[in-house]
């Protein structure tokens, strides 16, 4: 059966209309352009554009408008939804537009969404300079900017889009509009936490800080209930300049790590100290003296060093949920620890981000990123193979994050799934729902923008 696509416009006709690469379902690079990520995503859109420049952009704006086909747009296709790629309709791919204008003495970039992490921060670490982005390389700058951006220099410098200047945005009228702190006010205030519902950011300006050194890399602990708990703690207590991401997990069979503790829990850490090599040993001291470490890497790196090379072929498929707790103690850790031996997946994770620092201090109504007082930020994850283990997963990542989480809803929005729209409000508590849904109905009255977190135009 044809879609309305397929049945008006032609794809010849349309490589003719689009400076961009235009694939179709017969192209040989069909399937490699239409995964995502996250692997469990067999979606087959009718069109793939990668587009070239702002006018490709508008011109897919208004075919979606158009044909009524839904419309996906993704930057690096690393969301945890799957909602980088359509079953049956458009995709808007910005892979291709990756220019990078770095002005080092004023301490700006200005960064089109298709590049990545890793090209961004490799591109400005040759001036010793860097914005916080997430703890991963290939994630484009697009979608991670746009739900809050929360790294490995949050406590130092803050979330992304706290060092987010400016950004073009196409909406959905096909507009090409500036945003900033004076022009478009509320256009830029929803733009930074708010997601891809508003718009499709073409550029932004990022604000740069002087990071060139750091003290960082894995330190690999054993993780009793006693460590977690402490290391915690210690996270908690250390000076901002350090940051860390505990994944709480089964060791991996790393060549690295002795053979006998292959699926032992550990603590496999990512610490990241923005400073001195003194300074950031003695800041590391404690997390150190905690438990003999299994691996220890952390040393002086550059910056751009901390993402490591990714695997293109690695598509994990799993089920995971994300909230916010306001402390991680003895009895939390057991439960951690406990919750992680009862899963029957190939592998489960506890992810623990303690936060605060540079990120609370901004006012939580300064943004669309409403949850910058909570203090530890937990993903839980359940990695497996085959599709009839999912129900099996998705109960296991349910009952975890209820014991953990007795405290106030909370999502961070880079990290849900498709879970419905009460999950999305968490993202967005209180009046910072309100104030979206009005906003949307302004810039995206008939929700063109809907393959996505959601937020739905709300009129009167």
């Amino acid at each position: 059966m044809q879609t309305s696509l397929e049945s008006t416009l032609s794809i010849p006709q349309l490589r003719a209309d689009f400076t961009g690469r235009v694939i179709g379902p017969g192209d040989v690079d069909y399937d490699q352009a239409r995964t995502v990520f996250l692997g469990g995503f067999d979606r087959r859109p009718a069109l793939i554009v990668r587009v070239a420049d702002t006018i490709d952009v508008a011109r897919v704006l208004t075919l979606a408008r158009q044909t009524g086909l839904e419309l996906a747009v993704r930057s690096g296709g690393h969301g945890g939804d799957g909602y980088g790629v359509s079953e049956g309709g458009i995709v808007l791919d910005l892979s291709d537009m990756r220019s990078l204008e770095i002005d080092a003495e004023r301490r700006t970039a200005w960064a089109q969404t298709g590049l990545t992490a890793g090209e961004y921060t490799t591109a400005t670490g040759a001036h010793g300079l860097a914005t916080g982005f997430g703890d991963t390389g290939s994630v484009g700058l697009g979608g991670l900017t746009l739900g809050g951006g929360v790294g490995y220099l949050v406590r130092k410098h803050g979330l992304t889009i706290d060092d987010l200047l400016a950004a073009e945005v196409v909406t959905a009228d096909g507009q090409l509009r500036y945003v900033d702190g004076e022009t478009h006010p509320d256009l830029f205030w929803a733009i930074r936490g708010g997601g891809g519902n508003f718009g499709v950011a073409t550029r932004f300006l990022f604000r740069l800080h002087e990071v060139d050194t750091i003290v960082g890399g894995m330190l690999m602990l054993p993780a009793t209930a006693e460590v977690i708990s402490s290391f915690i703690s210690e996270a908690e207590a250390a000076p901002e300049e350090l940051t860390t991401i505990a994944n709480v997990m089964p060791a991996p069979p790393m060549p690295f790590v002795p053979a006998e503790l292959h699926g032992q829990l550990v603590i496999l850490a990512m610490m990241a100290y923005a400073g001195g090599a003194e300074a950031g040993d003695r800041a590391l001291a404690p997390f150190r003296a905690l438990a003999t470490p299994i691996v220890d890497m952390v040393k002086p790196i550059r910056y751009p060093e901390i993402y490591p090379p990714d695997d293109p072929s690695y598509h994990p498929v799993a089920v995971g949920r994300t909230l916010f707790v306001d402390a991680v103690d003895r009895h939390a850790s057991e439960t951690i620890v406990d919750q992680l031996k009862a899963s029957t997946a190939s592998m489960a994770v506890a992810q623990l981000r303690v936060l605060g620092g540079a990120m609370a201090r901004v006012p939580v109504e300064a943004t669309a990123f409403a949850h910058r007082k909570r203090r530890i930020l937990v993903a839980l994850a359940a990695l497996y193979e085959h599709p009839d283990e999912e129900s099996a997963h998705e109960a296991w990542v349910g009952r975890f994050a209820a014991e953990l989480g007795h405290g106030e809803p909370g999502a961070y929005v880079n990290f849900l799934g498709a879970e419905g729209e009460a999950r999305i409000r968490e993202a967005y508590p209180g009046s910072t729902w309100d104030r979206l849904v009005a906003i949307k109905a302004r810039y995206d009255p008939t929700n063109l923008f809907r393959l996505n977190q959601n937020i739905p135009p709300a009129f009167g």
